[in-house]
Formats: structure tokens, C-alpha cells, sequence
């Protein structure tokens, strides 16, 4: 089925349900891991995923398909996330760096986490960037997502997100190596 059908189907009052129980089948493991990699544990990504849904729910009426359905709920994934994660800023009062602190003592110490020891150094390299440089990278990396994607999903200009994205790379690659060859001289 191409999107506009499946997406009048979502709009109709008689089809709905259905559409949205298809919609979720299709779309609720890659936006889980979206959300996963923002908020950090399997509990919030679990919480900030159904409350994109029930927002993604909500908003089918007013959905322009100014872009494509996948982008949308991306955006509206990607803005929850960013709502949770502001919340948690408030409650704790925490400085970024404590919240990636414990964002990546978190990670370590995750039942879901079946990253090894590469995977943990690159998410301490990316705690130490910017937020829009972090999901930047996090889209066009382990998303896939085009550039003109990101573009639409952040709201900034197609050629700031490759410079943010090429800039985050050459930081990866040259800090990759740095903390290899500490590694090596600690041996």
C-alpha cells in the first residue's frame, strides 16, 4: 500500500484503529531505538515512546504531508524526547555533564546494552559534543537518515547538518585513535 492510501486509512474514522495497529507493527522498533539513543534507558525510551504514539495518535488529523509520514513521527519522537529529557534536567537540576555522566553509567550497567567495549568509547566521545551535533551524528549514523531528513526533523540547514556531521567524525576518528593509543602505552 503506497503512504497516501495508508494514510487516508489512518484519517478515516472506520479504518483507524486498523491503520494505527499497522502503523505501529511498522514504525515502533525504529522509533524505540530513535528515542533510545536520546533518552538513554529502556524505561524512559519505553515511557517517551508511548507518549509519541499517543501524540502521534492524536495529531493524524492534522497531519499536512508536508513530508513523509516517517519524518513526521520522527519529529514528533525526537520533540518528546527532547520534552522528557528537559523535564529530568528540571527535576535534578543537573549539569549536561552529570546527565551524560549518567547517561553512560547507565548504559554500562543496562540489561539491554549488548554493546562491547568500541561501542562504549563512542558513546563517551559523543557525550562530550554539542546536543545538535550529538543527534546529528545519531541520525545520519544509526538512523540512516538522508540529510534533508535531519534538516527537516532539527529545523536547520541542510549544509549546517553536514558540517555537523562531518566535524563530529573527524572528532570520532581522531579521539578513537587518541584513547587506542593510551590503551596501548597502559598496557
Amino acid at each position: 500500500m503506497n503512504e497516501a492510501n495508508f494514510i487516508k486509512e489512518l484519517s478515516s474514522k472506520k479504518y483507524r484503529d486498523r491503520a494505527f495497529t499497522k502503523l505501529l507493527d511498522l514504525y515502533q522498533e525504529r522509533l524505540y531505538w530513535h528515542i533510545r539513543k536520546i533518552v538513554g534507558t529502556h524505561e524512559n525510551a519505553d515511557d517517551v515512546l508511548q507518549n509519541t504514539f499517543i501524540r502521534v495518535y492524536k495529531s493524524l488529523s492534522k497531519f499536512k504531508q508536508e513530508s513523509s509520514l516517517h519524518t513526521w513521527m520522527y519529529r514528533i519522537a525526537y520533540n518528546e524526547s527532547i520534552r522528557f529529557l528537559e523535564k529530568e534536567k528540571k527535576k535534578s537540576f543537573s549539569s549536561l555533564q552529570e546527565v551524560s555522566d549518567t547517561f553512560l553509567s547507565n548504559l554500562k550497567s543496562d540489561v539491554f546494552f549488548d554493546g562491547d567495549q568500541a561501542q562504549i568509547k563512542l558513546h563517551e566521545i559523543l557525550s562530550t559534543l554539542t546536543e545538535n551535533q550529538k543527534r546529528v551524528f545519531q541520525m545520519k549514523y544509526y538512523d540512516n537518515l538522508k540529510f534533508r531528513e535531519i534538516s527537516k526533523l532539527l529545523n536547520i540547514s541542510e549544509n549546517t547538518i553536514k558540517t555537523h556531521y562531518y566535524a563530529v567524525v573527524k572528532h570520532i576518528e581522531k579521539n578513537i585513535t587518541t584513547i587506542e593509543y593510551i590503551e596501548k602505552i597502559k598496557a
